[in-house]
C-alpha cells in the first residue's frame, strides 16, 4: 500500500560560526551553531562546513548534531585526515555509524 509522504523543511537559523580552524591543505573547516523549529520548541543545532580555497569547493551539513562534542569532533577528524568538501558526506555517514 501506498501513501503519501510529506517531508518537514527544517531551517536551520541564527547561524554563528562556532570555531573555524584552516588546515594546511587550504581548506578552512567550520562548526556553525544554530536554531532549529522542532514542534514549536527552538533547539541548538551544530552543523560542519568545509571550504576549499584551491578550488572554490563548498559543502555544508547544516544540522550535523545537537551535540557541540560531537561536531568538534568531526571537526578535528576532517582536519586531521585532510579531508576535501566532496569527501564530508561519506566521512559524515561513517562517523555517524560508527557514533550511533
Amino acid at each position: 500500500m501506498f501513501g503519501i509522504m510529506r517531508k518537514v523543511n527544517r531551517e536551520v537559523k541564527d547561524r554563528t560560526v562556532y570555531m573555524e580552524v584552516f588546515g594546511e591543505n587550504k581548506v578552512a573547516y567550520r562548526v556553525i551553531s544554530g536554531k532549529i523549529s522542532f514542534f514549536g520548541e527552538e533547539i541548538n543545532t551544530y552543523g560542519i562546513e568545509a571550504e576549499d580555497y584551491n578550488c572554490g569547493d563548498k559543502e555544508t551539513i547544516t544540522d550535523f548534531s545537537r551535540n557541540i562534542e560531537d561536531a568538534v569532533d568531526f571537526a578535528e577528524m576532517l582536519i586531521s585526515g585532510k579531508v576535501k568538501p566532496k569527501q564530508m558526506y561519506n566521512k559524515a555517514l561513517n562517523y555517524l555509524c560508527v557514533s550511533i
